[in-house]
């Protein structure tokens, strides 16, 4: 599988650009973790950038992300990156029983909340955002309030590393992309 046809998958169902953006910015934090734990970092990014591609069509739990293993399978995806993107939500019942599910699951909700954060920086720039002003942030309970911070956490120690490090990895993950952001 390559990135190419991650891109003309997600291209094809998805429309709306902060969601492209989002997928993004999971990709590079996934490529992150690939990194850090010697993994696969093509698979573990495509696994990212694909995670949420059917989300614009059916955003209700009961079809997301379903319906987008469903469309994977018949486009011949792997069943393993098929199943990684399952286990990206908690709902889904995929056990998260190898690395890059763990990942998957842990950058989902911060990679979203940390683009939070930054839209509420004078200048919306992720160079202005830091783990303090992240964590501030995840102790107030009416800021962002969609976003799971006990899955953020669940997913740090899924990962077998701190909420600081975790918190660290992803937001520097997405700086380096910050242009593709617009962030």
């Amino acid at each position: 599988m390559h990135r190419s046809v991650a891109l003309q998958t997600l291209n094809e169902y998805v429309t709306n650009p902060n969601l492209k953006k989002h997928m993004l910015a999971v990709e590079a934090a996934m490529r992150a973790y690939a990194r850090k734990f010697r993994e696969d970092e093509e698979w573990w990014g495509i696994v990212g950038l694909i995670h949420d591609f059917d989300y614009e069509k059916y955003p209700d739990i009961k079809d997301h992300p379903f319906k987008g293993a469903a469309i994977l399978k018949n486009k011949g995806w792997p069943e393993e990156m098929i199943k990684t993107v399952l286990a990206h939500a908690a709902h889904s019942g995929e056990p998260r029983d190898t690395l890059a599910k763990k990942a998957i699951f842990a950058v989902d909700e911060l990679a979203g909340f940390i683009v939070a954060v930054t839209l509420v920086k004078p200048n919306k720039k992720l160079s202005e955002v830091d783990i303090v002003s992240i964590k501030k942030k995840m102790k107030d309970k009416a800021f962002a309030r969609p976003v799971n911070r006990d899955e953020i956490k669940q997913g740090a120690a899924e990962l077998g590393v701190t909420l600081d490090e975790h918190i660290t990895t992803v937001l520097q993950a997405m700086q380096t992309i910050s242009d593709d952001l617009s962030l």
